[in-house]
């Protein structure tokens, strides 16, 4: 399950997600998005499916809706019950919407006019062959490999939402939640963890003056305590770094995703902690090309 801080471990056979979660922002609601709520009441009868999706994409342009043509889309295919618009055939996306699916697209369009992820509008999201709940502020998942997991997370809302998932996909017996902390709750997390063999981690790591940067549907609806890495963007990486000799086995390794400047301070910084036994082995680029993903491994 993805939890974020995250800071997911596979052990063999054996994953823990570590993470931190704050309460979401909600914005004020701008007056496209106030008349969007009853623009079903304005539109002709004969909508259909594939209007409704260049309508909206037009109206999340001029709004500056990251995403828009992708946010259209996934939120009109949801309603008229596919995964994704290709999923649907011609038939169905020509045929005109009833008027409890146009309100519904408005509805769920009206969200996302507030900058809402359309994760977080769907309530849903794949995660490889299984298909989500999502809710915020609990991180939206992304791939990543697991299997028997330790799930931990200091927010209650993400280790509901973690139990959840797990009963609704019938995989709860590979999985032990906990709620801590990997800084305050470290000797009781490594107790609950036992010896693993990889730490997979997406812990906080913005730089704490670029948090005000960050995009609306940020920080509006995802964890700020999930974001905010300190000023340096490393408290937490560094607490990972000090808790993984405590129950990686010899040869284990830590994954962690860092902003592009922490590759260099995490190597300057384990010049000064030889004891923990960690090696830094790669730096690997992320699909815009960043260096953003660090390999350690316990000698």
């Amino acid at each position: 399950m993805r939890c974020r801080c995250t800071w997911s471990k596979v052990f063999s056979g054996c994953c823990v997600c570590l993470a931190s979660r704050f309460r979401a922002f909600r914005g004020p609601v701008s007056f496209s998005t106030a008349l969007s709520r009853n623009l079903c009441r304005l539109v002709p009868g004969a909508m259909t499916g594939a209007n409704c999706v260049t309508h909206w994409r037009k109206m999340f342009e001029q709004e500056g809706i990251s995403e828009p043509q992708h946010s259209s889309e996934h939120i009109v295919s949801h309603v008229l019950g596919g995964k994704t618009i290709h999923n649907l055939a011609e038939e169905t996306l020509s045929r005109p919407l009833t008027t409890e699916q146009k309100q519904m697209i408005w509805d769920l369009c009206s969200r996302r006019l507030q900058h809402m992820p359309v994760q977080y509008v769907i309530e849903e999201w794949d995660f490889r062959d299984l298909t989500l709940k999502i809710k915020p502020p609990v991180f939206i998942p992304r791939p990543e490999t697991e299997s028997r997991a330790v799930a931990v997370d200091k927010s209650a809302d993400a280790v509901t939402l973690t139990r959840e998932n797990a009963e609704r996909l019938c995989v709860q017996h590979r999985l032990q939640e906990s709620q801590l902390n990997i800084i305050s709750d470290s000797q009781e997390l490594a107790r609950v963890c036992g010896s693993v063999d990889v730490i997979v981690s997406n812990p906080p790591y913005v730089f704490h003056e670029d948090m005000s940067g960050l995009m609306p549907e940020i920080l509006r609806y995802e964890d700020h305590e999930a974001l905010d890495g300190g000023a340096d963007g490393m408290d937490v990486i560094r607490a990972i770094l000090l808790f993984a000799p405590n129950v990686l086995r010899d040869h284990g390794k830590v994954f962690l995703e860092v902003d592009p400047r922490h590759p260099e301070m995490i190597q300057n910084w384990l010049q000064e902690w030889p004891s923990l036994r960690l090696i830094y082995r790669s730096t690997h680029r992320d699909i815009c090309g960043k260096q953003r993903f660090c390999i350690l491994q316990r000698s």
